[in-house]
């Protein structure tokens, strides 16, 4: 099917708009590492923590860099709602009118700018914490799409006796996979290759067999 001139101008557009945002992305962290972050004591460990006191002081924070990362785009009213994810992830999902700019093309800016507010976070709290920015469940749908090519490649391995290769994914990506499979009988994941091209490999396991 040909594309029109319309067609091809309102792509090169989205293409613009996409790699506009990503920049702003890449200007904002460069900012803020020029700027100096007081980090939390380096003592306090997870294990001092309740559960739910440790959740509410990372969103504060991490809620606090979202919002100050958002002001450098002009997207109107904005909401953030946050929870726990299933494997104990903060999760920040962004809600308002208008949001694909923060998408991105193929979700790059989004994952930039997850990225971004997990990493200051980290350095603020003095810890790791696993942090997810979504928006309006994007993620969420992602990760149903993700799981359902898990579970078909963890039948197509079991079925055919053969090690199957995943197309490569982000880390965020690849994580999803290992948790859809790691109680999957009959296979187990692995993460082979580098950089962009790092992908999950869903092995058969022989193992179960012997057992």
């Amino acid at each position: 099917m040909e594309l029109n001139s319309q067609d091809t101008d309102n792509q090169e557009q989205s293409d613009v708009n996409s790699q506009e945002s990503e920049d702003t992305i890449n200007n904002i962290s460069d900012e803020f590492d020029e700027e100096s972050t007081d980090s939390a004591d380096q003592d306090e460990t997870l294990e001092e923590k309740e559960e739910d006191e440790k959740l509410d002081h990372v969103a504060d924070i991490a809620i606090d860099i979202l919002d100050s990362i958002l002001q450098y785009f002009n997207l109107g009213e904005t909401t953030i709602d946050e929870y726990e994810g299933d494997e104990g992830e903060l999760i920040l999902d962004i809600t308002g009118d208008d949001l694909a700019i923060l998408i991105g093309r193929h979700g790059r800016t989004l994952d930039a700018l997850q990225f971004l507010v997990s990493s200051l976070t980290s350095r603020q709290l003095g810890y790791r914490f696993p942090v997810v920015v979504d928006v309006e469940g994007y993620k969420d749908r992602q990760r149903t799409k993700l799981e359902k090519i898990a579970y078909r490649a963890a039948d197509k391995a079991i079925e055919q006796d053969r090690n199957i290769k995943l197309h490569p994914m982000n880390p965020y990506e690849r994580r999803l996979v290992h948790i859809a499979l790691r109680d999957y009988d009959g296979v187990y994941t692995q993460s082979e290759g580098q950089g962009t091209n790092r992908h999950v490999v869903v092995f058969v396991d022989h193992k179960e067999e012997t057992e």
